[in-house]
């Protein structure tokens, strides 16, 4: 079992095809398959259940993917380590961003400096929903990630503090208030944002015990502040995920009582994190983010 085998097993798993694979990694095909029959021959166990269309985990593969995962983590972690002692000149860094506070506001500040001062790192950003970021740390696809705090499971570092707020058409009733109760928006028609702290919205309706009346899903913020600013619905988001200069079709208000946020960076085991992941924390607890 070699350390090839258990990388083109894990990317064959990520991206559902052997061709796939076979591009990422500048491959044949035909080398991608080999590597995995042997791989199935050593172990013992099928894999991949190979259908016409599309490829699958096993049972079995399912469980070995997150060893192997783990183990091609801790490899990684090795090579950085060594890359440190010779003063951390190559290595890779994979990061999980999420919404328009980590993506934008965040991410690019941090970069910029990381870059500066470790520009032989390669960076790798995946974006998605704050679940999905939470998903790829669990299974090691990430090495460290944005995340809407807290989160027991990892460790982690705060990075900045901002509220919900209640976003709204600017003609709409609710708007003449100052302040607004989760319940107050329940009487309107919402807009449920995929992107960003979606969980977090999703978790204040179910601690209040009140179900809002979702009309729309956006898996964009952009998309959520399109169906506000039109009168369709109100919605609730973070309010470090704004633009600057909102549409002047929309307001915002405070909720009552106020919901703040914590975002911050997570990893899975800080004690293995690679030098990479380390300094990147190090450069983002360095900066003035707020």
């Amino acid at each position: 079992m070699t350390l090839t085998q258990l990388e083109i097993f894990s990317l064959v798993a990520e991206l559902h095809g052997f061709t796939a694979a076979a591009n990422r990694l500048g491959i044949s095909q035909s080398a991608v398959s080999h590597a995995l029959k042997s791989l199935e021959q050593e172990l013992g166990v099928e894999l991949l259940l190979r259908h016409q269309s599309r490829i699958e985990l096993s049972d079995i593969g399912q469980q070995l993917l997150l060893r192997a995962r783990a183990m091609l983590g801790l490899a990684n972690t090795l090579r950085q380590e060594a890359a440190d002692a010779r003063g951390m000149k190559r290595g890779t860094l994979r990061i999980g961003s999420f919404g328009p506070t980590s993506s934008i506001k965040l991410l690019p500040l941090i970069l910029q400096q990381y870059r500066a001062t470790h520009p032989g790192i390669e960076v790798h950003i995946d974006e998605g929903p704050d679940r999905q970021v939470l998903q790829w740390l669990e299974e090691r696809r990430i090495d460290i990630g944005f995340v809407v705090l807290p989160e027991e499971r990892f460790d982690t570092v705060a990075l900045i503090e901002d509220q919900m707020v209640a976003l709204l058409p600017a003609g709409h009733p609710l708007a003449r208030y100052d302040s607004l109760s989760l319940k107050d928006l329940c009487r309107t028609p919402f807009v449920l944002t995929e992107a960003g702290s979606s969980e977090l919205v999703s978790r204040l309706f179910t601690a209040a015990r009140l179900t809002p009346n979702i009309r729309y899903r956006c898996s964009q913020l952009m998309s959520t502040l399109d169906v506000v600013a039109r009168g369709d619905g109100v919605t609730v988001v973070a309010e470090g995920s704004l633009p600057n200069h909102i549409d002047s079709r929309c307001v915002k208000k405070p909720l009552s009582p106020a919901v703040l946020r914590q975002v911050g960076l997570a990893v899975l085991d800080r004690r293995q994190a690679s030098p990479a992941t380390l300094a990147f924390i190090k450069v983002a607890e360095s900066l003035d983010l707020g």
